[in-house]
């Protein structure tokens, strides 16, 4: 069915991506998979093509646009090449919320003329060795001291936590108000007790810079707070979470059409058996059902980006994009990993890239399992 989510200008824009991953990521991914981090300089070449803060007011360099369609072309670009290791979605999706939507006048000033020159890049600490999808279970603390906090704790598995310039931390400014008592304060480069662990050696997104990160009595002025009290933390992590798991999902599809884009190619060329393999029953099938399974994905997905954009995408509609799409997509690239055979198991092989990418898809941004108890409470049992 034809795909009717993106007007004439998205569609330039996609060119705009496309030539930008052609020439400054694609050559360049393999050896940023082995230094583990994606070089900052690449941040500003895509900031001067405007690639970040579509919705940052133009007063503060960004285009002033609320349109998550433009969000969607990167994300789909960046799973098209493989790319794995920009981090840019976290940067766009996640993180514009909270630094567009969350800040005053002084702290847009401060922060959002680099957020969209991608001099700052940001990252967001929510998880902790011992606290995953249980927010309210992380033990890091903000006590306050005049105008400043203390902040005391440890956060884990931070993407841009080795780039970051700007870390939006999750921690309790009262630890005994339970969801009441959880703040959000931005730390910034260079604060005395704010420190780096080590770049973390995952299964794949090798060239994501994941880290752990330690804050030791970091004196975060009250001034770098986000929102204008206290206790208000919790809540705006959960009014932001549905944009950042459509984020997830639009990857998702995305990354599955991919490869399933290559495996249809592969099966016609490869031969067994004197003819190629594309020309048996059960590949047939098996692509049948995965092409079937991932348009159906597309077009929900393409639904909710609709609903985002006109306020209307609640967390039911984007937990049921989240889990599902990831899901679909491992199912999709573990199956098309078995078609290629033994070749499917060469690192080399795009196909194989992307089963290491893409296996942590099902659990960041709230677990399947997470997904579908938001879902289910949803029915009032």
């Amino acid at each position: 069915m034809e795909r009717d989510l993106f007007d004439e200008e998205h569609l330039l824009f996609r060119e705009t991506v496309r030539e930008f991953m052609a020439r400054e990521v694609v050559p360049h991914h393999a050896q940023w998979e082995k230094d583990g981090i994606v070089p900052r300089e690449v941040w500003k070449k895509a900031g001067e093509l405007g690639m970040f803060g579509f919705s940052v007011p133009e007063e503060h360099g960004g285009a002033g646009v609320r349109d998550f369609r433009f969000n969607a072309v990167i994300v789909e670009e960046i799973m098209r090449h493989g790319a794995s290791g920009l981090g840019f979605s976290l940067h766009n999706d996640v993180m514009a919320p909270y630094v567009v939507d969350l800040t005053d006048d002084e702290q847009k000033q401060r922060w959002l003329p680099g957020f969209v020159s991608g001099e700052l890049i940001t990252a967001i600490a929510m998880s902790e060795p011992g606290a995953g999808s249980d927010l309210q279970g992380i033990r890091t603390t903000a006590a306050r001291d005049g105008d400043h906090y203390v902040l005391n704790g440890q956060k884990t598995f931070i993407t841009n936590g080795i780039n970051a310039d700007l870390v939006v931390v999750v921690a309790k400014t009262d630890p005994e108000a339970g969801a009441r008592g959880i703040t959000l304060v931005v730390v910034e480069r260079g604060m005395e007790g704010f420190g780096r662990g080590r770049n973390l050696d995952k299964v794949g997104m090798k060239a994501q810079d994941t880290a752990e990160l330690f804050f030791d009595n970091v004196r975060v002025p009250v001034a770098n707070r986000l929102g204008p009290k206290d206790g208000e933390g919790f809540f705006q992590l959960m009014n932001n979470l549905p944009q950042e798991r459509l984020s997830i999902a639009v990857a998702a599809v995305a990354a599955a059409e991919a490869v399933l884009e290559e495996t249809i190619e592969y099966c016609r060329t490869r031969q067994a058996f004197g003819r190629s393999i594309g020309s048996f029953q059960n590949t047939r099938f098996v692509l049948a059902e995965l092409a079937t399974e991932t348009e159906i994905a597309r077009h929900y997905v393409d639904k909710c980006v609709v609903a985002l954009n006109a306020g209307r995408l609640t967390a039911v509609d984007a937990a049921k994009a989240k889990w599902w799409t990831t899901e679909l997509q491992t199912k999709v690239i573990d199956r098309c990993l078995q078609l290629h055979g033994g070749y499917g198991y060469m690192t080399e092989y795009p196909v194989a890239k992307a089963w290491l990418d893409s296996r942590v898809q099902t659990i960041y941004g709230g677990t399947t399992e997470i997904m579908k108890e938001i879902i289910g409470r949803s029915f009032g049992f």
